[in-house]
């Protein structure tokens, strides 16, 4: 009489490895659960764009109130040109290069955060 063997589980793929082909398919077919996941990127920076833009227009609306409330910045000049209007045509650009270069950065971080989600 012979001993019994002990059990041995036979895996046929791991797990990652199908789990990576079916995210893919997921998106690429646009199964519900695919277009879930690309409505939550586009949600993602859609949320980013609306939060940077929120965040300019407070800042670039805040100048002139500051004007009003401060009335020594108010009435500053600078070669013949109050102190709030140079802030508003000339200052205001490297803002907007600025909010700019932070969206460029963050929606490519979404973006690779995506891909790693269908890569994983």
């Amino acid at each position: 009489m012979t001993t019994p063997r002990k059990r041995e589980r036979v895996v046929l793929a791991s797990r990652r490895g199908a789990r990576i082909v079916r995210t893919r398919v997921e998106v690429q077919e646009q199964t519900e659960v695919g277009d879930a996941m690309v409505r939550g990127l586009v949600r993602a920076q859609l949320l980013l764009s609306v939060r940077l833009a929120l965040l300019t227009l407070a800042i670039l609306f805040s100048i002139p109130l500051v004007a009003l409330q401060v009335p020594a910045f108010g009435d500053a000049t600078l070669a013949g040109v109050r102190l709030p209007w140079i802030v508003l045509g000339i200052l205001v650009y490297p803002l907007l290069l600025g909010v700019g270069w932070i969206y460029v950065r963050q929606a490519e971080r979404i973006e690779q955060q995506f891909v790693e989600l269908v890569d994983d």
